[in-house]
């Protein structure tokens, strides 16, 4: 049977990984929906080869260039916010949510209060709105699929176990590129050796986050959303080789682990098909080959990402909206030359010491968070590349 699928981000590399599966298993996806941030060219290129029922493009003012790429074609053009949230709400059996950013938010839980199931790969919508989000499945009876590689690890070694015989969760991190790299020279390192991630293909925003281990973090808070063991029961394990995704172990000491080639169509693949699985064009492993697996705890000394990430889901309430913005502007500025890398985390730290948000209540309130820490965080990097 025909399923439909509407994707966010599909020019994104979460959103190419996933068309490249619906291209292999064309029989089963109708693509319904496809939005992008900007580019409209490649937008209108793969709403031709795919024929979905509406194009979203999120920059309005490019609505009038979308329009005419699609002309002929039967395909609605649409543009803005507005438009990605009516998208969302749209009939679907799945929303690949991969949209960059708390752009993606109003979006996504647009689709979980239609009921809709979600497989989601926006990290930053659950870190920031992740109560707000999980209160929205819950009322709707909605599904959230998780496709970040660790949590998606989790969800199916969680397969035939129950969240109450857990005894930890932990995620592994590859330790990105600066993991052997000493505290000074990583003071002078720069945004092309920061995206060279040694394992993944990924965005450069995400990279960075990666380099910094900031990922690891709000990874940290993702899983605290989606599976509720209690945060003191999360851990993070530094493991370069990217084989074994994340492992779960149960109160009878045993401990179950996804392993897998790193590649996004594995996890993608894993969501698309729930609770089947699927063909997919990914090499398999060659343990024989790989020989070696290794280990080591985290630094958080050179690394305090991720203990500023704990600390503010341990506090709860607007604290994880107000780190994930923050971090946003300081990636953006360390990737445009602003910044030093250090300064990513230090900017962040920065933030959220000047300020202690009241609890969000709703989207409105974590957008208002959102905007204030956006501001401080850019007023604390006109100081630091001022200094």
């Amino acid at each position: 049977m025909t399923r439909r699928l509407s994707l966010f981000g599909a020019t994104g590399s979460v959103g190419q990984s996933t068309l490249d599966l619906v291209r292999r298993d064309g029989d089963t996806w109708r693509v319904t929906v496809l939005t992008a941030h900007s580019d409209v060219a490649e937008l209108a290129r793969l709403a031709r080869e795919f024929r979905p029922d509406i194009a979203v493009i999120a920059d309005a003012a490019r609505h009038d260039e979308l329009a005419a790429a699609l002309a002929g074609t039967g395909i609605e053009a649409a543009a803005g916010g507005d438009a990605l949230v009516e998208a969302a709400e749209r009939p679907t059996d799945l929303v690949m949510a991969a949209i960059v950013g708390t752009a993606g938010l109003a979006p996504t839980m647009a689709a979980l209060a239609a009921g809709h199931d979600v497989a989601l790969a926006n990290k930053e919508a659950l870190v920031s709105a992740g109560d707000l989000m999980m209160a929205a499945a819950r009322q709707s009876g909605a599904t959230i699929l998780p496709v970040d590689s660790e949590h998606n690890a989790i969800f199916q070694c969680l397969a035939g176990g129950r969240i109450e015989q857990v005894r930890r969760i932990i995620l592994t991190a590859s330790g990105g590129p600066f993991r052997t790299m000493s505290a000074d020279d990583m003071a002078r390192a720069t945004p092309a050796q920061a995206v060279a991630h040694p394992n993944w293909s990924m965005g450069a925003k995400i990279s960075v986050d990666s380099a910094t281990m900031m990922n690891k973090g709000l990874e940290l808070i993702e899983a605290h959303h989606l599976f509720p063991v209690g945060l003191d029961r999360i851990e993070i394990l530094v493991h370069p080789q990217s084989v074994i995704h994340s492992l779960v172990e149960y109160v009878d000491c045993s401990t179950l682990a996804q392993l897998g080639s790193p590649d996004m169509r594995i996890p993608i693949a894993s969501a698309l098909a729930w609770p089947q699985r699927m063909v997919t064009p990914c090499t398999p492993l060659d343990l024989a080959h790989i020989a070696r697996l290794d280990f080591e705890a985290p630094d958080e000394v050179r690394f305090p990402a991720t203990a500023l990430c704990r600390a503010a889901v341990a506090e709860g309430g607007a604290r994880p909206a107000q780190l994930n913005a923050a971090n946003e502007v300081a990636v953006a500025a360390f990737l445009a030359g602003r910044i030093a890398f250090p300064a990513i985390v230090d900017t962040v730290r920065r933030v959220m010491n000047a300020d202690a948000p009241s609890r969000p209540r709703s989207l409105q309130d974590i957008f208002s968070v959102d905007a204030a820490a956006r501001a401080a965080a850019q007023h604390f990097v006109d100081i630091c590349e001022h200094a």
